[in-house]
């Protein structure tokens, strides 16, 4: 390995299947969609009136009445989820203060704080803006209110890499520990985009499933009949580590995280590179980063975003990385159950890639009626049981850009 090794300690979720690592684990097992018809909004006007929403969700539940009230549904998300995670780590945050960072990653952040803020503008002037809009907005809102409520003085960064920012956020925060930088991190992904113009944008380009009259089979990931991603909300953290420093503590170990891997197809703003190159390129360069080798590989928790375009090129791409191994890797995409949570989806996949290797169950797909033969993946529909050594969570977004995060079982 290069440099330290770096194991996940911890993880809180907020999603629409469950709260928390077992909310979110019972979710998966379960297997059941929570996509349905918006009510969060009046969405009649667009072809897509659908999303996976989080109707549970009270921020007063995990923050002090005051951070409750201040804090927009974004940043509110990243504190929440982060506060699952350390508390699930068991770390000490007295220890931890000058020596943990925090990474979140986001598509669009507290944008539809600012939208909403634009309403009350434009009908009541400057009197009807919260004096919290511009501390709402900017793209590191999410990790420095993280850093506040906990008190951390570590490297504090956000990054807005499309649907891909989770994963980057995670492997960001895995490299600045593997190189000392930090002997620890909070790093995952936030995103509450579910308002009417920030959700309107996605529709009006008709990349959004329209299948408003049977919303819980409309995410179906590698399905022959899928037509569109749905848009969902949540927020996932994991808790790394120094290796060392996690066992002399006694922490309980879920997954060890070895390797992250970038790329951009530097093709299409929307579309993806079709012969999945520059995809493949950043699976190889995670495996080759934790020193994997391919064969070790049991699991494969793709992207899988449900739309007619991206899962052609992630099947080229996997296959490409793989080559004849990938007939036997077992593939999953789990969109099917909270939708596209944007730049959360990567961190939510992360979560639950880890959580595959430490309970020993791969998670299904869900929807999967009748697979695409076309795509020429293994793919799993339903949980099953499987010890695997290393797995693999890839995210690829908007701009072409590309992740993947390897986890191995720790022993």
């Amino acid at each position: 390995m290069k440099g330290r090794r770096v194991v996940v300690t911890g993880i809180g979720a907020i999603t629409p299947i469950g709260t928390g690592a077992d909310g979110l684990w019972d979710g998966v097992i379960a297997n059941v969609s929570a996509v349905r018809a918006i009510n969060r909004f009046d969405a009649s006007e667009f072809p897509s009136r659908i999303a996976a929403q989080i109707d549970d969700f009270d921020p007063g539940d995990h923050l002090d009445a005051r951070r409750a009230r201040r804090l927009d549904r974004f940043s509110a998300l990243s504190v929440a989820a982060s506060r699952l995670a350390f508390v699930d780590s068991g770390l000490d945050r007295r220890r931890a203060r000058d020596t943990t960072g925090v990474w979140i990653g986001t598509a669009l952040g507290g944008i539809a704080f600012g939208e909403e803020q634009h309403a009350g503008f434009v009908a009541r002037g400057v009197r009807g803006v919260a004096p919290t809009l511009a501390l709402a907005v900017f793209g590191g809102a999410g990790a420095s209110n993280v850093a506040l409520d906990l008190g951390l003085t570590g490297p504090s960064v956000g990054n807005a890499n499309s649907c891909a920012s989770g994963a980057v956020a995670i492997g960001q925060a895995f490299a600045a520990i593997r190189d000392g930088t930090v002997d620890a991190a909070l790093a995952g992904g936030a995103e509450a985009p579910l308002a009417p113009l920030t959700f309107g944008a996605f529709a009006m380009i008709r990349v959004l499933s329209q299948r408003n009259d049977d919303p819980s089979r409309a995410s179906r990931p590698f399905d022959r009949g899928r037509d569109g991603f749905v848009m969902g909300e949540g927020a996932a953290v994991l808790t790394l580590e120094e290796r060392d420093a996690a066992m002399r503590r006694g922490a309980r170990i879920i997954a060890e995280i070895v390797g992250f891997g970038a790329s951009n197809d530097a093709y299409h703003m929307t579309a993806p590179r079709p012969d999945g190159r520059d995809a493949a390129r950043a699976i190889r360069a995670a495996l080759s980063d934790g020193q994997i080798a391919p064969e070790r590989v049991g699991y494969l928790n793709a992207h899988g975003s449900s739309t007619p375009l991206n899962e052609p090129a992630e099947a080229r791409a996997i296959r490409a990385a793989f080559g004849v191994l990938t007939d036997r890797i077992p593939v999953s995409g789990t969109k099917g159950l909270y939708g596209h949570a944007l730049g959360a989806s990567g961190a939510i996949e992360a979560a639950i890639t880890a959580m595959a290797l430490d309970r020993e169950i791969l998670p299904g797909t869900c929807n999967l009626e009748d697979p695409d033969p076309t795509l020429d993946l293994p793919l799993l529909r339903s949980a099953t049981a499987a010890r695997v050594d290393a797995a693999v969570s890839t995210s690829f977004g908007f701009g072409g850009m590309n992740a993947a995060l390897v986890f191995a079982r720790h022993d």
